[in-house]
């Protein structure tokens, strides 16, 4: 096995009052399974985790551990207030080289004012992390960087301790068997806040009919109940097998997994550059390539998906023209088929301006008219006081951010949270002035199928 070392480095940093020094050293290593590596970190880091790969899969990222953490409840400022703790956590290290970039996960709470009582009782309104082990795979190339802050001058003893147990994980990654993992078997089903979703939909309609909201999105979760514990590596086995066309997240926080496998890029920067994705109007996939065909058609030619979809096209680009020195959009929608359902798309690109920033595109973007609704503040309001649950991370802006700015973040759609025993699924769909109740509880049905599937379950409908 080739191994191409770097120098490690320490640098200083004076962040939030303290007087921190920042080791780090990257290795290059070859023949690593991420998950098999976030595995080997199930007995010491678990709660502790991150596991994120990019729909193209030319990105991968696994982080072990915490070297440090950056949250907060800040409410509107959240996002400036991770921004400037990271720049000043990182304002001294290397730029220039990718595989040696401290990278920062996580993901910010759909709506810092909503706090329904339940799974995501105490999750902060920011939560991110930077791994002390952290792998990444780029182009079938594969690092492993130690991260460690320290307020002690004499931290290589601690560094060195960190290099044995680095070397335990790579180790037990490369040379154990790859374990094969068997789904979930669910006990019972429950939908929680059924009746009061149903009411939703009208109430939420009557709404729009008195002009006081063009759209307003309505979630609602599906709860399971194991016959066991379930482990994070177990149903995220089931989500990098089933659904390699989107991206693949996991955070942990405590007891609990934020999982998923969404087909939405919110934003994307590289080097200057600005990406992001109009996902909105959705119909099912056909048994057969010719009914696929037909139903993806009448997708395109629909004028309740194609205004819903317009909506999110309107609010990216207006986004994308304050930051962005020139920017394009296609003239017209195309299809992003997955496996369980097709979406109208619409990609966006831009150069972006000097001022602007990753986190500040996720700010402006968040929430999206797919996800939120249209105008925002209105639909919002509407979410609070019509939407029985606590959406949590479910909907909201999940990704990573490297030092020098780069980063991509995707929705968190198709997820679910896993609870030790118990797990909640979430979907929604977009209530305009002719939505039916019993229409949208389907198209949720329909949406719940992946993480469902990845759970051990199925829905007969």
């Amino acid at each position: 096995m080739q191994q191409k070392w770097y120098q490690a480095t320490e640098v200083k940093v004076d962040s939030l009052g303290q007087s921190l020094h920042f080791y780090m050293e990257t290795m290059e290593v070859s023949c690593l399974s991420a998950l098999a590596f976030y595995a080997a970190g199930e007995e010491c880091y678990k709660g502790e985790r991150f596991y994120w790969q990019n729909r193209e899969k030319t990105m991968t990222l696994v982080g072990l551990g915490h070297a440090h953490t950056i949250q907060n409840n800040a409410k509107n400022e959240r996002f400036d207030a991770v921004e400037a703790e990271w720049k000043s956590l990182t304002k001294n290290c290397i730029k220039g080289q990718s595989e040696l970039q401290p990278i920062l996960f996580g993901g910010f709470t759909f709506d810092p004012q909503n706090n329904v009582a339940g799974e995501w009782t105490d999750f902060p309104e920011a939560y991110f992390a930077l791994a002390t082990f952290q792998l990444v795979i780029r182009d079938d190339k594969a690092y492993v960087s130690i991260h460690l802050l320290t307020e002690d001058q004499q931290g290589e003893a601690k560094f060195e301790a960190l290099r044995k147990e680095r070397d335990h994980l790579i180790h037990a990654a490369q040379v154990k068997e790859v374990k094969t993992y068997s789904k979930p078997e669910i006990s019972s089903y429950f939908e929680p806040y059924k009746d009061p979703y149903l009411a939703s939909i009208d109430q939420v309609t009557a709404l729009i009919k008195q002009k006081k909201a063009d759209k307003v999105v309505i979630a609602r979760s599906l709860a399971l109940q194991f016959k066991e514990l379930v482990t994070a590596p177990q149903v995220l086995s089931q989500i990098i097998h089933e659904q390699p066309e989107s991206y693949l997240f996991g955070l942990e926080h405590k007891d609990l997994l934020f999982f998923g496998a969404s087909p939405e890029r919110l934003v994307k920067v590289e080097d200057g550059r600005a990406f992001s994705s109009c996902v909105a109007g959705s119909i099912k996939r056909g048994k057969t390539a010719e009914e696929d065909e037909a139903f993806g058609q009448s997708l395109l030619n629909d004028p309740k998906n194609g205004g819903e979809h317009q909506y999110v096209v309107d609010m990216i680009a207006d986004t994308f023209r304050k930051n962005c020195v020139e920017m394009s959009i296609p003239e017209s929608p195309r299809l992003l088929k997955i496996r369980d359902i097709q979406h109208l798309y619409t990609p966006v690109e831009g150069q972006l301006n000097k001022d602007a920033t990753i986190l500040q595109l996720t700010k402006s973007l968040h929430p999206t008219p797919a996800l939120g609704g249209v105008p925002r503040n209105e639909a919002l309001a509407a979410i609070r006081k019509y939407e029985p649950m606590n959406r949590g991370l479910y909907a909201a802006p999940i990704g990573w951010l490297d030092a020098e700015g780069n980063g991509e973040f995707a929705v968190a759609i198709r997820s679910a949270a896993l609870l030790k025993d118990k797990a909640y699924l979430y979907a929604g769909g977009g209530i305009v002035a002719d939505s039916e109740p019993q229409s949208e509880y389907e198209e949720t049905l329909v949406k719940f199928r992946p993480m469902l599937r990845a759970l051990g379950g199925q829905l007969h409908e």
